[in-house]
């Protein structure tokens, strides 16, 4: 079992940056480090949307397309803790952020039905 708790939500303005954390707990023989990490969003009356995602040793990572160039995925393995830094932030980014844990030998996946665990999500909400 992996209970996930996202923090660093909160209100900004367009242009601006906000930094989520995602602190893990990991209940069993295994470790943080064996897991993938994503972060996935989904704002008010649209699907699910795949943000970024980060291998378990932290070396590759993915990101979808509406993010790209904006958005950095990292982890600290020492800490169990997954972040999302979010620069130029735009109103259309306002959305609940998740963080997701898939176990997974290597690799990631950009599938939310992948990933085993879930946090109940941190909102972010982007002013024009």
């Amino acid at each position: 079992q992996v209970q996930l708790v996202e923090s660093g939500g909160g209100l900004v303005q367009a242009g601006g940056s906000l930094r989520l954390s995602c602190a893990a707990s990991v209940a069993s023989a295994l470790t943080f480090s064996s897991y993938a990490m994503a972060w996935f969003r989904q704002a008010p009356g649209k699907e699910r949307e795949f943000a970024g995602a980060i291998n378990r040793s932290g070396d590759n990572t993915y990101y979808g397309d509406s993010v790209k160039g904006r958005f950095t995925i990292s982890r600290d393995n020492a800490k169990n803790t997954v972040y999302l830094q979010m620069n130029s932030l735009k109103p259309e980014d306002t959305a609940v952020y998740y963080c997701a844990a898939d176990y997974r030998p290597k690799g990631v996946s950009v599938m939310g039905y992948e990933y085993d665990f879930w946090g109940q999500g941190t909102q972010v909400t982007v002013s024009s």
